[in-house]
């Protein structure tokens, strides 16, 4: 090829990728945020909010519940699609337990308000419970009334140690994992924002490295 017609090609080809739009880094994978700090209780909300100051503390940078009076710890930001892992452990020398992860709650506070759970009772994580007539879907054969049950014998580990919780919740889909195993899913949930609750049930509980990352 002549010099200048080499010239010519290369010099088109350099135009060619300086034309080449950036990444679009708005389109990037979403990143994870701590909802729980560690350290207290800042972006959350206490309800009832009259609860005494030992109903939700936090120890060693682990949120822990007393179980009592009845409510929950609340985001106070509202999230509609997302994956949320979180871990959980009932205290042997208190017993077995009951708790959960509520979802796309919605006004007003009260118990129980319009959500999705995520079953967090010993021998029972896993399971789904549908809150004042959420709009869902999920297996018939395993659900009675309000409750669906999980799909795998329990894989909860002995009172003490660490659970591990992967809730995945985008658009009208969500899977429940517990300790790495898909216990439970549920289709045409209302794709509608909420915020994000954690029980308190009649039980102590605690939990740590509670992570969000939010999705589109």
């Amino acid at each position: 090829m002549p010099k200048r017609a080499a010239l010519c090609v290369c010099g088109a080809v350099a135009v060619l990728l300086s034309c080449q739009a950036p990444p679009d880094i708005s389109r990037s994978e979403p990143q994870r945020i701590d909802l729980f700090n560690g350290t207290d209780l800042a972006n959350w909300k206490v309800f009832p909010a009259d609860a005494p100051p030992g109903t939700w503390t936090v120890r060693d940078g682990v949120l822990v519940c007393a179980g009592q009076p009845i409510g929950y710890l609340r985001t106070e930001r509202r999230y509609t699609s997302f994956e949320l892992e979180l871990e959980w452990r009932f205290d042997p020398s208190k017993g077995a337990g009951n708790s959960g992860v509520l979802m796309r709650v919605q006004h007003p506070d009260k118990v129980w308000p319009k959500s999705i759970e995520a079953q967090l009772q010993s021998g029972s994580a896993g399971d789904i419970w549908n809150i004042d007539a959420f709009p869902m879907s999920t297996n018939v054969d395993r659900t009675k009334g309000r409750h669906t049950e999980k799909a795998q014998p329990s894989n909860e580990k002995p009172l003490g140690e660490w659970n591990h919780y992967a809730i995945r919740l985008v658009d009208e889909d969500l899977q429940l994992a517990v300790n790495g195993v898909v216990q439970n899913t549920a289709t045409r949930c209302e794709v509608i924002d909420g915020w994000i609750a954690l029980q308190s049930e009649g039980a102590h509980i605690e939990f740590r490295n509670i992570r969000l990352r939010p999705l589109p």
